[in-house]
């Protein structure tokens, strides 16, 4: 199972459908279940959901495990019936599309155990949450200029720790309008549940362990994204800010185990040291007596 999440009007339904058009083959039996249906495709079976006539999520997707798709795309998850029914659809062998409506690739994880799926349900049935976000592109009539010190400012105070060196600067012409942009481009974060996302999921791990986990497997954050687009002059500075949610909150390593933590962390989690004011961290006073009376 494939999840897109992200705000209404970040494109997750034409992701999903940009993904069925390289999957689509003769061979291939595609389902969707969608309210309303956006993209008509040639050679998909699309079904439009009438909740007056009972034609609900779950009640199409009942019907559409008895005919043996290969594909099932499923508009949106709402409620815990449906994110059920297509999980266990996931669990036997079909490849499941779906969106929900969250910040973040993290907090899908969060969403699913509000609508009360269980944590071993969501670490067997989920492969990867993609979140995505739109932000307008820069014409080619751009120019390009260093950081400035009030720029770098304003990064900083955003959270961002490494500003580029030269950002695009929007200058309007007849092609764009005079609006400088022209076109949007996407900003994306993949999360991946490899073998240790599933455990922590399945034994019901907090939103922070996920989020630091997801960091320590390498997983690129939207905010690393939306700074690549910036470097590269595909965006602007002031629409990423518009658009992106940057946390002031960043991450430090244990200076005894050197795990990444968060900064609000007292004690490290993982070898119990204690976090000195500057952000490193030093042992417990028992571990230090306890550490010098083996040596003595």
């Amino acid at each position: 199972m494939l999840l897109v999440t992200g705000p209404t009007g970040s494109g997750k339904s034409t992701t999903l459908y940009a993904a069925l058009n390289l999957l689509r083959k003769p061979s291939v039996n595609i389902i969707t279940v969608e309210d309303p249906i956006e993209y008509a495709l040639a050679g998909v079976n699309q079904v439009q959901v009438n909740t007056k006539a009972g034609l609900t999520f779950a009640n199409c997707l009942r019907s559409i495990l008895r005919q043996d798709p290969n594909v099932i795309m499923v508009g949106e998850i709402r409620d815990k019936e449906t994110a059920e029914i297509a999980m266990k659809a996931s669990q036997t062998g079909h490849l499941v599309l779906s969106t929900l409506h969250t910040n973040d690739s993290i907090s899908a994880v969060t969403r699913l155990i509000d609508l009360e799926v269980p944590g071993f349900m969501i670490s067997a049935s989920l492969s990867g949450v993609l979140a995505q976000r739109l932000v307008r592109r820069l014409c080619a009539c751009h120019d390009e200029h260093g950081v400035t010190s009030e720029l770098i400012a304003r990064l900083l105070a955003a959270g961002v720790t490494d500003p580029p060196e030269t950002v695009g600067v929007p200058v309007g012409c007849a092609a764009c309008d005079h609006t400088g942009h022209r076109g949007r481009v996407g900003i994306y974060e993949l999360l991946v549940f490899d073998d240790a996302m599933k455990m922590t999921v399945a034994s019901g791990g907090r939103t922070d362990e996920i989020r630091s986990l997801a960091r320590v497997s390498g997983m690129r954050r939207m905010q690393a994204d939306a700074l690549e687009k910036i470097a590269g002059c595909l965006t602007s500075v002031e629409e990423v800010l518009r658009v992106i949610p940057f946390e002031p909150l960043s991450a430090a390593d244990c200076g005894r185990c050197g795990r990444s933590l968060l900064t609000d962390f007292r004690y490290c989690p993982y070898c119990g040291s204690a976090r000195e004011r500057g952000g490193s961290t030093a042992q417990r006073p028992a571990e230090r007596v306890r550490e010098g009376a083996l040596r003595g």
